[in-house]
C-alpha cells in the first residue's frame, strides 16, 4: 500500500503546468457536457491541443493522431449542439434504436479485433485487443456526445471502466483514479440527460423526441 501511495505522489509531482491545465479541462469537459452548455467543446478543444503535443514530445504518436480526431469532434459538436438540424437549430437528447446501437457495438468490435491484431503481430503493445477496443470504443463514443445520444454515458461507463484496469495494470495510478471520477461524472450525466429527454417528451410527441438524429 506503501508503495502505490508512493506511487500516486511521485505521479503527481512529475505532473507538468500544461498537462494539470489539460487534465482540469477534461474533467471541466464533461461537467459542462453534463449540462448541455457549448462551453463544453471550447474546454474539450483546448484540453485535446494540449494533449497532442503532449503525447507528442513523449514518443506517443498515435495517441497524439487520435488527439487530431478529437479536436475536430470538438469543433463538430459545437456546431452541431448550436446548429445541427435541418433547421439550424441544435441537435436534441434522443436515443438510438436496438438496431443502430448494434451495428455500431459490431462496427467497434471488428475495428478492435483488426487493430488488436496488427499491433499483436507486430508490436509490444500491452493489452492490444483490449486497448484496441477503448481507443475505437472512444472514438463512436465521441461521436455520439455530438449528436447528443443519451446512451453515450453509459458507454463512456464501459469504456472509462476498461480504461481504469489498462491503466492501472501499467502503473498508471493518477490517470487511473481520474478515470475513477470519469465514472461519477458520467453516472450523474446519464442522469442528468435522461431528466432532460423526459422532459422534452412532455412537450413534443416522444416519436419526435427519439428520432432527431
Amino acid at each position: 500500500m506503501q508503495d502505490l501511495q508512493d506511487s500516486i505522489i511521485a505521479a503527481w509531482q512529475a505532473m507538468s503546468g500544461w498537462e494539470m491545465i489539460a487534465v482540469i479541462l477534461a474533467v471541466a469537459y464533461l461537467l459542462l457536457a453534463m449540462k448541455e452548455s457549448l462551453w463544453c467543446w471550447y474546454a474539450a478543444f483546448v484540453s485535446t491541443l494540449i494533449f497532442t503535443v503532449l503525447f507528442w514530445d513523449a514518443s506517443l504518436l498515435m495517441e497524439s493522431g487520435l488527439q487530431i480526431y478529437y479536436l475536430g469532434m470538438a469543433v463538430y459538436g459545437w456546431y452541431a449542439w448550436k446548429y445541427g438540424t435541418k433547421d439550424h437549430e441544435g441537435v436534441q437528447i434522443h436515443t438510438w434504436s436496438p438496431g443502430k446501437h448494434g451495428m455500431a457495438l459490431a462496427g467497434t468490435l471488428l475495428a478492435a479485433a483488426c487493430s488488436g491484431y496488427l499491433l499483436e503481430q507486430n508490436t509490444n503493445a500491452a493489452w492490444p485487443y483490449v486497448d484496441s477496443f477503448t481507443t475505437w470504443g472512444s472514438i463512436l463514443t465521441t461521436y455520439m456526445v455530438t449528436r447528443k445520444v443519451l446512451e453515450n454515458w453509459l458507454y463512456w461507463l464501459v469504456i472509462d471502466g476498461i480504461s481504469i484496469f489498462l491503466y492501472w495494470d501499467r502503473g498508471l495510478y493518477l490517470t487511473a483514479l481520474l478515470f475513477v471520477a470519469y465514472l461519477v461524472i458520467c453516472t450523474f450525466g446519464f442522469f442528468n440527460w435522461q431528466k432532460q429527454l423526459r422532459a422534452s417528451q412532455h412537450l413534443q410527441d416522444p416519436d419526435l423526441a427519439v428520432s432527431n438524429g
